[in-house]
């Protein structure tokens, strides 16, 4: 048996060559694929569980046991407290389209008016309703950026309106109202009254700014002008193939 010189270095192991992955590399690669497509959709019917059985919950107590049918099925059915809401609301809807029943909304809104705490909440909570989900909204439908808390900082804002009354009488420039919600929960933040010639307009739709604001920037929707210059030039090296 021959012995190697002192000096001599014992010769590596073979390394695997570059881009091959290993079985381990492989399953891992999968595994993060599989998290990838299922995560958002076990979170998505997570959370429409937890609203079907909270709507259950409230609504199947209020049927009559003549016209709930579980009082003749041997099971429970899922989202009929749901599927009564949105009829019950339907049913309301149709009634009060009519002569009847806008007389009977003046009278109630005139008794409510009438109590000094609640005909103050009912107000602003009837025009925010209006507002948000009214045919004519035009709320929450321009993404911007402003400079928020100071010079050099910008954050991404919702215009929610242009600003009117005593604060607009009060300013030089046209002011706008803008939102700008807190991450990763956009349903508290701050009002701002802004300078409209101080925000700029993103293209981004209102859908993708609250995703961004949510995720934190981990989601940032993609540039629509990149999108077109690259197309733009894309066509431009097939022109010149040709």
């Amino acid at each position: 048996m021959t012995e190697m010189p002192a000096n001599t270095v014992p010769p590596t192991p073979a390394e695997p060559p570059p881009g091959k992955i290993g079985l381990l590399g492989r399953l891992r690669a999968y595994f993060l694929a599989g998290v990838l497509v299922t995560a958002p959709i076990g979170i998505t019917s997570y959370l429409a569980w937890l609203f079907l059985v909270f709507v259950d919950d409230k609504i199947k107590p209020l049927i009559p046991a003549i016209y709930n049918p579980e009082t003749y099925l041997p099971f429970s059915i899922p989202g009929l407290g749901l599927l009564a809401l949105l009829i019950g609301l339907t049913m309301i809807g149709m009634l009060t389209a009519g002569f009847l029943g806008r007389a009977l909304i003046r009278l109630g809104e005139r008794i409510v008016a009438r109590m000094p705490i609640v005909r103050g909440i009912y107000s602003a909570s009837k025009q925010v309703i209006e507002t948000v989900v009214g045919q004519n909204a035009t709320s929450f439908r321009e993404v911007v950026l402003v400079e928020f808390p100071r010079r050099g900082c910008w954050t991404i804002g919702f215009i929610t309106g242009v600003t009117k009354g005593e604060i607009q009488r009060l300013t030089e420039d046209e002011v706008v109202n803008v939102f700008l919600p807190t991450t990763p929960n956009p349903t508290s933040g701050y009002l701002i009254f802004v300078p409209r010639q101080e925000t700029v307009p993103l293209s981004m739709s209102v859908e993708d700014g609250i995703k961004l604001v949510v995720s934190g920037g981990i989601v940032t929707p993609p540039d629509p002008a990149a999108e077109g210059v690259a197309a733009g030039r894309h066509r431009l090296a097939e022109r010149i193939e040709d």
